[in-house]
């Protein structure tokens, strides 16, 4: 029996290259909001709509929110420190997760680089996620942690309750190791 060699590599390359073109099209899109405070509305489920995934940071308030988040798109969700016991019984104080090549974690209060809050700090610091997300303080923050080689992200707040002068969430996408692509959206309180 005779083996081309020629052959077989065009084949090997041909495979090799659709492999790596496929990891190329990976892509999920993500909404990411917070401190929905029992708020949500119609301009908020329109960008649900055009997510593959929402993800909450906690301060949940009326379950009505995710069960209508989770009727439209696929949910990840932490509780936070307003929210009731139900909540705490469907939600976990941290969320750790793969979204496709990226290691994720949500909480509520968890700081930020440079002042992550204690009860996270030595986990953090041994067991590091590719992004970390937190919510509660209301603030937009979108920063790198150079030391931990992690990106922070803190959506700031969608829903009504609170001393912010407009209501935020970030919506960005992530493609293998790659997050991209990120926005904010910001809507009038």
């Amino acid at each position: 029996m005779k083996i081309n060699f020629n052959v077989m590599a065009r084949q090997l390359v041909t495979l090799l290259n659709f492999i790596f073109a496929e990891k190329e099209f990976l892509l999920t899109k993500i909404l990411l909001l917070s401190d929905t405070h029992s708020f949500i509305d119609e301009t908020v489920l329109k960008y649900v709509r055009q997510a593959d995934q929402v993800w909450h940071a906690g301060d949940i308030g009326d379950l009505k929110v995710t069960d209508t988040l989770k009727k439209l798109k696929p949910l990840q969700a932490v509780y936070g420190n307003i929210d009731s016991s139900e909540a705490r019984a469907e939600f976990p104080l941290d969320n750790r997760f793969m979204c496709e090549e990226v290691s994720v974690w949500i909480t509520h209060i968890g700081g930020y680089p440079g002042k992550y809050n204690p009860r996270i700090r030595e986990e953090i610091r041994r067991d590091t996620p590719r992004l970390f997300i937190t919510g509660h303080s209301h603030i937009l923050k979108v920063m790198p942690d150079k030391k931990l080689n992690l990106l922070h992200m803190n959506p700031g707040a969608i829903g009504k309750h609170g001393f912010h002068q407009v209501r935020t969430m970030l919506r960005f996408e992530i493609s293998g190791r790659e997050i991209k692509n990120l926005e904010v959206i910001e809507l009038p309180r």
